[in-house]
């Protein structure tokens, strides 16, 4: 089921190690790129709420929470990546972490509905698998349209990770873009209201 460690890499769970899900079914975060993103997001992010859309193994929502996160919501389809995903959110913090088991793409909304419901806005960090994977080829057409229609009573920050050859657009829907960094074959565009 697991196959390699992942560690967290700063604040109150610093050095915990994390288990990840076979590599076929997902893809883990670099350390770089993670520590980029928790760089910019700082102390900005403590007591707020941060959204894994395509949670893997959960390594960026617990890094989430170990830097000081409110709560971490985690979506993932592939039942054994699910697995491992929970079984890391119990060793972490499991009074804090929120898991939703199936398609990220039919779940979204309840997990936008869940924020709406407790007044919540959240950090949204899309990482879905990238479009050269077999039945993959719409994937990020179809994260922009989910973006497009997060209500922005809901949205602190979206970052989206993706292949650094595909070119993320200017504006989604309300969203303006306001950075993007490469990491070798990764990148994270981040989005906030225009």
């Amino acid at each position: 089921m697991a196959d390699f460690q992942l560690t967290i890499t700063g604040g109150k769970y610093k050095g915990k190690k994390l288990s990840s899900a076979a590599l076929e079914t997902t893809r883990s975060t670099k350390a770089i790129l993670k520590g980029s993103l928790f760089d910019t997001l700082q102390f900005e992010i403590i007591d707020q709420s941060f959204v894994e859309v395509f949670g893997g193994s959960g390594s960026m929502g617990l890094e989430a929470l170990s830097r000081g996160a409110k709560d971490a919501y985690f979506i993932e389809k592939d039942r054994n990546a699910y697995k491992v995903l929970s079984e890391n959110c119990r060793l972490i913090d499991s009074s804090n972490t929120h898991t939703f088991f199936g398609d990220s793409f039919e779940l979204y909304s309840k997990v936008v509905q869940t924020l709406l419901d407790q007044n919540q806005k959240a950090y949204l960090y899309f990482d879905p698998p990238f479009d050269i994977r077999e039945g993959m080829e719409d994937i990020y057409e179809r994260v922009l349209a989910l973006i497009a229609d997060t209500p922005s009573e809901v949205v602190l920050l979206i970052v989206v990770e993706h292949a650094t050859k595909t070119k993320m657009p200017d504006t989604i829907g309300i969203y303006q873009k306001i950075k993007s960094k490469k990491f070798g074959k990764s990148s994270l565009t981040y989005y906030a209201l225009a």
